[in-house]
């Protein structure tokens, strides 16, 4: 097995674990539950990691966990004259739809 990488939280580390499986990649998650340590344990030893079963794997891995941390965010400018940025598709000032593409 191989520590391919450390996430930020639980959420983030299942969606990179589903990523990877779909992909045909097999890894698993360590640390799940000890996050409840925090405070007794250094914070970053309390972190989920992402492990691989085949080292093999490790370079398609990298760079598909590199895709998913480097996700474009879109940024449309509203009729109110609002920037919204970010996977939101309504204008939190006036609430109008996101403008068809």
């Amino acid at each position: 097995m191989l520590r391919l990488a450390q996430a930020p939280n639980i959420a983030i580390a299942t969606l990179w674990i589903d990523t990877l499986r779909e992909a045909g990649i097999d890894a698993s998650m360590q640390r799940y539950f000890l996050g409840a340590a925090a405070g007794h344990l250094p914070p970053d030893q309390c972190l989920p990691e992402i492990w691989l079963m085949h080292e093999e794997q490790k370079a398609r891995a990298q760079t598909l966990l590199a895709d998913l941390r480097d996700l474009p965010q879109r940024s449309w400018l509203c009729a109110c004259g609002e920037k919204v940025e970010g996977g939101f598709e309504e204008c939190w000032s006036c609430s109008r739809p996101m403008p068809a593409i």
